[in-house]
C-alpha cells in the first residue's frame, strides 16, 4: 500500500471513529459511494476500529466502547459510552422549548435551531425535525424590544465565575428613559419568562472604603435593560460557606420578584395540590381533610403574591398574618376596578 492509499485509509477511518464517538449510525453502503471504495474496505475500517477499542479495554478496563450492528438501523453504531451528540428526540425537545420561551431574537433563535438540526441523524431525519418545528419557527415573534444578548451572558458570565466587581447602568421597568447607576457583585443568571435576569449583590463603600452589600439578599436585573456593562477592575470574594447558589434561590422564587425570605402557610381547596407543589419546590404538606390541604413553604416576598393572585379562589394564605392583609387589601383595589 503507498503513502497516499495509506492516508486516505486512515482520514476515512478516523472520520468514520469520530462519528461513531458522536452516536451517527455507519452504513457500510453509504460510507463506500461516499469514500469511493468497496465495501470490503469500509468492514475493514470498522474492524480497525474494533481492534482499536479491543486495545483501549486492555488499558482501561472501564472502557466498554463497542461496535455493533443495529439492524433497526441498518448500520453499525458504538454501544457502551453515551454519544456525545443528543438524540433526534432530545433535539425537538429542546427546539420546541426554545420556540416556547421566546428568549432570543428571530435571528438568534434561527441561528441556535439550524446548528441544533444539523445534528440530526440520520440525515433524512434532519428534515423531519426541521418541518416538526417550521410552522413555529416561521410564525415566531420576538418580545416588544428585544435585544441581542448572546454575548452579554457570556460577558456576565465570566464576570461572575472570575468575581469581578461590574458598574452597570440599568432602564427602570416604569420610564424606559430613567436609568440607575449600581456597581454589584454578580452571582448567578437564570432564565425566567420570557427573559434572562442577572442576580446580583448591590454593593457601596463603607466608612473604610471598602465594598459592602447593600442588601442582605441579592437584587435581580433583567439583562436587556442592562445598557451599560464594565468591570470597574476590583474583584470581590466569596467563601465557600457563604457562596451564592442559584438552584436554591430558584426554588424561592416567583416571576423574578424577590424581596425578604419568608416562610408561608396556605390552604389548597382541591382533590390534587400538584399544581402547588410544582410551582414551590420548598412546599411541604402538613394537614390534610377531604378536597382541604395546609401546606407550608419558604419563598421570597414580592413575586409570591403576584402568583397567589393567579390561583384564584383555590388558595388560601394563612400566614403570615402581614401577607394575608396585603392579599385582602389588593383584592379590595381590584374589586374598585369594576365597580
Amino acid at each position: 500500500m503507498n503513502n497516499e492509499m495509506k492516508v486516505a485509509k486512515n482520514t476515512r477511518t478516523l472520520d468514520m471513529y469520530v462519528r461513531l464517538c458522536e452516536g451517527k449510525v455507519i452504513n457500510k453502503q453509504e460510507e463506500s459511494q461516499k469514500f469511493g471504495v468497496d465495501e470490503r474496505s469500509i468492514q475493514r475500517d470498522i474492524d480497525d476500529i474494533r481492534a482499536f477499542l479491543d486495545e483501549q479495554r486492555s488499558f482501561n478496563s472501564n472502557d466498554g466502547r463497542e461496535i455493533v450492528y443495529d439492524r433497526t438501523q441498518k448500520g453499525f453504531i458504538m454501544i457502551g459510552a453515551e454519544g456525545s451528540m443528543m438524540t433526534n428526540s432530545e433535539i425537538l425537545a429542546v427546539s420546541k422549548i426554545l420556540l416556547e420561551s421566546r428568549a432570543f431574537t428571530k435571528r438568534e433563535l434561527k441561528s441556535i435551531l439550524d446548528k441544533l438540526v444539523e445534528g440530526c441523524v440520520p440525515q433524512k431525519n434532519m428534515k423531519l425535525v426541521s418541518d416538526l418545528i417550521a410552522n413555529e419557527k416561521y410564525h415566531y415573534v420576538e418580545l416588544h424590544q428585544k435585544e441581542y444578548i448572546k454575548d452579554k451572558l457570556w460577558d456576565i458570565g465570566c464576570d461572575i465565575q472570575e468575581r469581578n466587581l461590574v458598574s452597570i447602568k440599568y432602564v427602570r421597568a416604569n420610564d424606559s428613559k430613567e436609568y440607575v447607576k449600581r456597581i454589584v457583585e454578580p452571582v448567578a443568571i437564570l432564565f425566567s419568562e420570557y427573559y434572562f435576569y442577572l442576580n446580583a449583590f448591590i454593593v457601596e463603600k463603607d466608612e473604610s472604603d471598602k465594598y459592602v452589600h447593600k442588601y442582605n439578599y441579592p437584587a435581580i436585573f433583567r439583562i436587556d435593560r442592562i445598557k451599560d456593562y464594565k468591570k470597574i477592575g476590583e474583584k470581590f470574594r466569596v467563601s465557600y460557606a457563604n457562596r451564592f447558589e442559584e438552584g436554591e434561590f430558584r426554588k424561592r422564587i416567583q416571576f423574578m420578584y424577590a424581596g425578604k425570605l419568608m416562610n408561608i402557610r396556605l390552604k389548597f381547596y382541591g382533590d390534587n395540590p400538584e399544581p402547588i407543589l410544582d410551582r414551590l419546590p420548598t412546599a411541604k404538606v402538613i394537614e390534610q381533610k377531604e378536597n382541604e390541604w395546609v401546606i407550608e413553604a419558604e419563598v421570597y416576598g414580592k413575586g409570591i403574591v403576584m402568583w397567589l393572585l393567579s390561583q384564584g379562589n383555590k388558595v388560601e394564605i394563612l400566614k403570615p398574618d402581614e401577607l394575608r392583609q396585603e392579599i385582602k387589601n389588593t383584592l379590595l383595589e381590584m374589586i374598585k376596578n369594576y365597580q
